[in-house]
C-alpha cells in the first residue's frame, strides 16, 4: 500500500498544477496503524512531488487504542502536528454500540498522553443519536471533552451504514435504530453547551476554541482545490471531480501493475458548481455570499436565490447580513433541506 500510494504522487503530480500544498490530513481507514518510519517514508514522497514551503496544518486520524506513550512520542518526530482521536463517545455503553475497539478509558488516556507528549491542537470525534443516550450522558460527554481541553470537536449523528454488523442487528431487531427526533434534540444541546464554553460553530459539525478551526476540512467548504490519494479518495481542481476506485486490491492492482491512475471523473456544470457552492457555504458561519454568486453565476441567479431565502430568512431559520445569507441556529437544523430547495436543476 506505502508504495502504491508514493506511486500515485508521481502520477499525479501535475495534478494541483505546481500549486504549493499547506495542509495535509491523513485519514480514512486507521492510518495510526503506520509506524513513524512509514510516515515519514510518505512524507519524504510528498515533498518529492509537491512544493510545501509552510505546511501550517498535517492531521493524522488516531483510533484512541492506537496512540500510547510510545508511539506519540515517535509520532512527535515526524511532521504531524494535529491529531484527530475517533472517541466517539467517553460512555461504554455507547461504544459497545458502536462496535468500537476502545473503551473510554483509553480514550481518555489517549487525550492525555497526546497533550504530555506535545500535541495541543486536538480533535475529538463524538456521535450523538445513539439508543440510551440520555441526554444527561450526551451533556456530561460533552463536558468531559470540555474538560479535557478539546481544541477542536467533530459531532455527528449517529447514522447506521449498509451492510455493517449494525445494519444487521437492527434489520434482525436485535437493537434498537436511532430516533430523528432524540438526534435533533442533542444536536441543539451539542450547539448550546459548546457556544456557552467559548467553541465557535463554524460548521455544521464542527467547533473549535478560537483560532483552532480546522484549515484543511476549511478549504473543502471554501471550494479549494484539492488532491486525494489511496482508495477511495476524492480529488477536486474547480471544474472536475474524481474519485478512486474502493478497495485496497483494486486499487494496487492498477498503480502497481497498470501504472495508471484507478479513477473515474466527472466535469461540473454551472448548475453542479452553483448547487455545491450553496451546499458547503449554507453549512458554515461565514454563509452564502450573493456578491460571489453574482460575480460567478450572474445577477439574476443572485436576485433569484435571494427571492427563494425570503421564507427562510422571515421563518426565523436564515438572517441577511447585509448581501450574505447565514443559517440561524433553528436553520442548521435543517440546513441540507434548505440548501437542497435552493439547487439550481
Amino acid at each position: 500500500m506505502l508504495e502504491a500510494l508514493q506511486q500515485e504522487m508521481t502520477l499525479q503530480k501535475d495534478y494541483l498544477k505546481g500549486a504549493t500544498i499547506d495542509t495535509i490530513y491523513i485519514g480514512g481507514g486507521t492510518p495510526s496503524l503506520l509506524s513513524s518510519e512509514e510516515l515519514l517514508q510518505l512524507f519524504d514522497a510528498l515533498y518529492l512531488c509537491f512544493p510545501a514551503q509552510e505546511l501550517k496544518e498535517i492531521t493524522l486520524e488516531a483510533n484512541p487504542d492506537d496512540l500510547n506513550l510510545a508511539y506519540l512520542r515517535a509520532l512527535r518526530q515526524t511532521p504531524v502536528n494535529r491529531l484527530s482521536i475517533g472517541v466517539q463517545s467517553f460512555r461504554e455503553a455507547d461504544l459497545r454500540y458502536m462496535h468500537r475497539a476502545h473503551t473510554a478509558t483509553q480514550a481518555d488516556y489517549a487525550i492525555k498522553a497526546a497533550q504530555d507528549t506535545g500535541f495541543d491542537n486536538l480533535s475529538l470525534d463524538l456521535i450523538y443519536g445513539t439508543p440510551g443516550l440520555s441526554d444527561t450522558h450526551w451533556i456530561n460527554n460533552l463536558k468531559t471533552a470540555i474538560n479535557l481541553k478539546a481544541a477542536h470537536i467533530s459531532s455527528y449523528a449517529l447514522t447506521v451504514e449498509p451492510r455493517t454488523a449494525l445494519a444487521h442487528q437492527i434489520a434482525k431487531g436485535i437493537t434498537k435504530a436511532p430516533d430523528n427526533e432524540q438526534s435533533a434534540g442533542q444536536f441543539e444541546i451539542l450547539m448550546a453547551v459548546l457556544e456557552e464554553h467559548g467553541y465557535d460553530h463554524y460548521e455544521i459539525s464542527n467547533f473549535s476554541l478560537p483560532g483552532k478551526h480546522a484549515l484543511h476540512n476549511t478549504s473543502y467548504w471554501q471550494g479549494a482545490s484539492y488532491l486525494g490519494l489511496g482508495p477511495s479518495a476524492h480529488s477536486y481542481d474547480g471544474n472536475s471531480r474524481q474519485w478512486n476506485v474502493a478497495g485496497n486490491g483494486p486499487y494496487m492492482q492498477r498503480i502497481l501493475k497498470d501504472r495508471e491512475i484507478p479513477c473515474e471523473r466527472e466535469m461540473l456544470s454551472v448548475n453542479d458548481r452553483l448547487n455545491e457552492y450553496l451546499m458547503t457555504s449554507l453549512r458554515t458561519k461565514w454563509g452564502c455570499d450573493l456578491n460571489y454568486i453574482t460575480q460567478t453565476f450572474g445577477e439574476d441567479t443572485a436576485k433569484n436565490i435571494l427571492k427563494m431565502t425570503h421564507i427562510y430568512v422571515e421563518n426565523g431559520q436564515m438572517r441577511q447580513d447585509n448581501q450574505v445569507l447565514i443559517l440561524t441556529t433553528s436553520g442548521k437544523l435543517l440546513a441540507d433541506g434548505i440548501a437542497a430547495a435552493l439547487f439550481r436543476v
